[in-house]
Parts: C-alpha cells; sequence; structure tokens
C-alpha cells in the first residue's frame, strides 16, 4: 500500500510539474465540460432557425453570433464538442481494442505471425489517415458510427506497430526469460508482465491521437462526409463560413478556435504522460 501511494504521489508531482500539463488538463476538462452540459447551457436551441437574426454579428444576445439561418453558433459551437470529443475518445479506443492485440502478438510471437500483421499494417499505413477515412466512408456512406469506425480502422495499424515495437524490447528481458523458467504460460506472460510494461508508451501515444482524430473528424465534415446536418459539428461550421469569411469571418473563426483549443490541450496532457511513462523525464 505504501509503495502504491508513493508511485501515485510521484505521478502527481511529475504532472504537476510540468506546468503546461496542468494547463491541458484544464482546457481538456473545460471542453468535455461543456460538451456534457450543452443541453443544459446552451443557450438556444442548436438547430433552430430564424431568418430575421441570419448572419448576426457577436453580441451579449448571441457570444459567436448567428450563421446564415439565423442559429445561433455559440450553442452550435457547444452541442459540436460533443461530436468531436466522442469521435476522437471513440475511435482512439477503437483501436486501441484492435491494435494493441495485434502487435503484442507480432511482437512476441514473431516468426510468420509477425511477418503477416507488419505486412498487413505496413499496407494500411502507407495511406494518411484523412484518405484511408475518406475511402470507408466512401462505400460505409456519411454518419457518427461509420466515422468513428473509419478512423478508429484508419489508427489501428499504428496502434499495432507501436504495440509490437514495444512487446519486441521487452520480451528478451530478464525477467521475461525468468517467467519463462518458473512456467508461466505465453498468455499469463503477456497479461502480466508484457501489456502493463506497454501502456504507458500506448496511452501518451493515444492521447496524441485523440488530438488527430479530432482534426480527420473536423476534415471529413468540411469535405461533407461528416455527421448528417443538421447536427453541428465544428468541420461542417468552419465549412459553411467559407463563403462569407469578409462579412461574418465568426462563422468560421470561433469553430477553428475550439478545434485548436482542444487539440491542444490533448497535446499537452500528452506531454506529461510522457514525462510519467519516461523515468529519465521524471527523475
Amino acid at each position: 500500500m505504501a509503495t502504491a501511494h508513493a508511485r501515485k504521489g510521484l505521478i502527481l508531482y511529475t504532472f504537476k510539474r510540468t506546468k503546461t500539463s496542468v494547463v491541458g488538463v484544464v482546457l481538456a476538462a473545460l471542453m468535455v465540460g461543456l460538451a456534457l452540459l450543452a443541453p443544459w447551457i446552451a443557450p438556444y436551441d442548436p438547430i433552430e432557425q430564424n431568418v430575421k437574426l441570419q448572419y448576426a454579428p457577436p453580441s451579449l444576445t448571441h457570444l459567436c453570433g448567428t450563421d446564415g439561418y439565423g442559429r445561433d453558433e455559440f450553442s452550435r459551437i457547444l452541442w459540436g464538442s460533443r461530436v468531436s470529443l466522442m469521435v476522437g475518445l471513440a475511435s482512439v479506443l477503437l483501436s486501441m481494442v484492435g491494435g494493441i492485440p495485434l502487435g503484442v502478438v507480432a511482437g512476441y510471437r514473431g516468426g510468420k505471425a509477425d511477418a503477416v500483421i507488419s505486412r498487413f499494417n505496413d499496407v494500411f499505413m502507407s495511406f494518411p489517415i484523412v484518405i484511408f477515412g475518406l475511402l470507408i466512408l466512401a462505400i460505409m456512406g456519411p454518419g457518427l458510427i461509420k466515422i468513428i469506425i473509419a478512423i478508429g480502422v484508419a489508427l489501428t495499424p499504428r496502434i499495432a506497430r507501436l504495440a509490437r515495437g514495444s512487446t519486441l524490447s521487452l520480451k528478451e528481458m530478464p525477467y521475461i526469460e525468468a517467467a519463462r523458467a518458473v512456467g508461466q504460460s505465453d498468455p499469463k506472460i503477456i497479461i502480466l508482465h508484457v501489456l502493463p510494461n506497454i501502456l504507458g508508451e500506448i496511452l501518451v501515444m493515444g492521447t496524441l491521437w485523440i488530438a488527430t482524430a479530432i482534426i480527420v473528424e473536423a476534415s471529413l465534415s468540411f469535405i461533407g462526409l461528416g455527421v448528417r446536418p443538421p447536427t453541428p459539428s465544428w468541420g461542417s461550421m468552419i465549412r459553411a463560413g467559407l463563403d462569407q469569411l469578409t462579412n461574418a469571418p465568426w462563422l468560421s473563426l470561433f469553430p477553428g478556435l475550439a478545434i485548436f483549443l482542444t487539440v491542444f490541450a490533448f497535446n499537452l496532457i500528452a506531454d506529461g504522460l510522457r514525462d510519467i511513462a519516461d523515468p529519465k523525464l521524471r527523475g
């Protein structure tokens, strides 16, 4: 218990020491809180139209102005955060569920299993994430669940490659050899010794890939393959404001700022997690 408590204290100290990571946690918590509370704190219905108020500039009544249909931009940004964060978190979680077992099996077993999995990874990683997601959505069609699946599948080979590399560096370690010597089975060794020691690095990269997934979702929504209208999405909101950049710049400015702050927050958190996962940086 004392050791676990000391380890927890060391992790908290390491994370707090990097002030930028604390800023990232605060920003991410704020964005998640706004997303969760959007139904209660959004001042207007995000899809309610009022043509009398179209292209109204930012004011105390409409903090971020209104769009061409008179819809409140601030309310739409709040509701759009739910889409972006859900896609970011769910797609990375999906990629971990598929990628970690593939990478661990390839790295630990080696031989034909490693060759087959690595070749598939090489093929899939030859496509940029946006292009790969675009290909999947072109087949499946737009929609929230389909975007999560598309981005999750696109990230899976990257998770698998990371897990494979970490497993290769661990499987010849003395404590793994000792576990084999006392008769532990391969599945038990993987669960008890390999996975706990590679999850730190995967968690760091997973946090960065959440930011990547948010950007990819915005990019796909920008070209019309995101969630179906009139559901608000940051990418589609930016696209809708392109034609009015000179007359109503707030239409693209505020959704773009929301994407920037969210991605920035997760990048800062990843820096803190990296310090925790790397003993040299932690020391």
